[in-house]
């Protein structure tokens, strides 16, 4: 056998393992995509917005709070904006890699589910990130906010490990929820697509 009929056998039986997506698939796959893409921007923007409130209220000139009050609760979402910003940067990967989709074969719709499970994962970690943030907010307002009756070491150990635990579980659930609606059920649309093909 020469070489260009080892060619045309290689080139043949990949074509025949990669199917090719017709029109009506590929529309299929663009509907889905663009609700993926329209969420990640929303998302985008209310975090920004989110955090430039957050700053905003902290330097709203209160006279009766400390600048020591201010000053963590700066450094503490100066901390945030860091870690949002790395995952914001995988997010955006995936939202370039979507944005001009090439979804023609088999192959490349699997290693675009392979990337929504990677970033499933990624959403994950990003909302828990935010746990410890939690438990130094619970710090500062502890340490901050007068109170008529100082907590003792007890209560404050009791609202740190609550706020840990509480914090841990619900972020999580509040991740799983907010991908599910958000994202969740559109790759599940391009999964039963995949499935679909494997059919044929």
């Amino acid at each position: 056998m020469n070489i260009d009929d080892l060619k045309n056998t290689w080139n043949d039986d990949v074509s025949a393992a990669t199917p090719e997506i017709s029109i009506e698939q590929t529309n299929k796959i663009n509907l889905p995509l663009e609700k993926i893409r329209k969420n990640m921007r929303m998302e985008f923007w209310s975090t920004v917005g989110i955090l430039l409130f957050g700053f905003a209220v902290v330097w709203i000139p209160v006279p009766e709070a400390p600048f020591k009050f201010k000053f963590y609760l700066t450094v503490l979402l100066f901390s945030m904006v860091i870690v949002i910003s790395f995952f914001f940067s995988k997010f955006f990967k995936l939202y370039n890699n979507i944005s001009n989709p090439m979804m023609k074969t088999f192959d490349s719709l699997k290693d675009l589910m392979y990337q929504f499970d990677l970033n499933k994962q990624y959403y994950l970690s990003f909302m828990l990130s935010f746990v410890p943030f939690l438990v130094c907010e619970m710090i500062i307002v502890i340490e901050f906010i007068p109170r008529p009756i100082p907590l003792s070491e007890t209560k404050i150990a009791v609202i740190l490990i609550s706020s840990l635990a509480i914090g841990l579980f619900g972020l999580f659930l509040l991740g799983k929820y907010w991908y599910r609606v958000f994202y969740g059920k559109y790759v599940q649309q391009i999964e039963n697509l995949l499935v679909e093909l494997k059919k044929k």
